[in-house]
């Protein structure tokens, strides 16, 4: 009986065993190895490399008051906390978007603002380029007179300054504006001449 026991004992370990050699070996987790690249070559290129098109922008009334409104709203926080060189400036940029709308009255209003403000803090190259502006609308307008005004302020701010570029261009402009005063006085002459010539030839009998 133990003979048959032990024979059977024996049988079963033999036959687990050959099915636990039998058994397919786990596979072993890859090994990462790290490997060292060169760096990607970069190529760089100037604007010239690139075929840009010019493209032609219009400003639309919608964009302009926008514009106008955050030129504003800068220039009022600017006054508010008396960073009163940055508002001439301010005043300034309104004033050239007024020109470009061809509203003569604000920008003339604006640009007197700003030169106030450039005067009082002696931003003399801001105060010229106002007076210069200004003599440009009024002209335009047909204040000259008011015009040569500004001209002679700033031929004063620039000469004090000692600004000879600035006092060259001043001078240029003063010179053309009398002339152009002369030729428009001669003009409206001739023509009250020939309009009293014509009204006493109206005036001769008939015969």
């Amino acid at each position: 009986m133990r003979f048959i026991l032990l024979l059977i004992f024996c049988t079963t370990t033999l036959t687990a065993s050959a099915q636990f050699w039998r058994r397919k070996p786990e596979p072993k987790p890859e090994t990462l190895v790290a490997v060292s690249l060169p760096p990607p070559t970069i190529v760089s290129k100037s604007i010239a490399d690139y075929n840009f098109r010019p493209v032609q922008l219009t400003r639309s009334a919608y964009s302009i008051e926008l514009a106008e409104e955050a030129i504003l709203k800068e220039a009022k926080h600017n006054m508010r906390f008396r960073e009163y060189s940055m508002a001439s400036y301010n005043f300034s940029d309104l004033a050239a978007l007024y020109l470009q709308q061809n509203r003569f009255s604000e920008a003339k209003w604006y640009l007197l603002q700003s030169n106030d403000i450039a005067r009082r803090s002696e931003n003399t190259r801001h105060l010229l380029d106002n007076l210069l502006i200004l003599s440009d609308i009024k002209i335009q307008i047909g204040e000259n007179t008011l015009a040569m005004a500004d001209l002679q302020d700033a031929r004063d701010v620039a000469t004090a300054k000692g600004m000879l570029t600035d006092l060259t261009l001043i001078e240029k402009k003063i010179k053309h504006l009398q002339t152009n005063k002369i030729l428009t006085a001669k003009a409206e002459l001739r023509y009250a001449d020939a309009v009293e010539a014509a009204a006493n030839n109206s005036k001769l009998p008939i015969n």
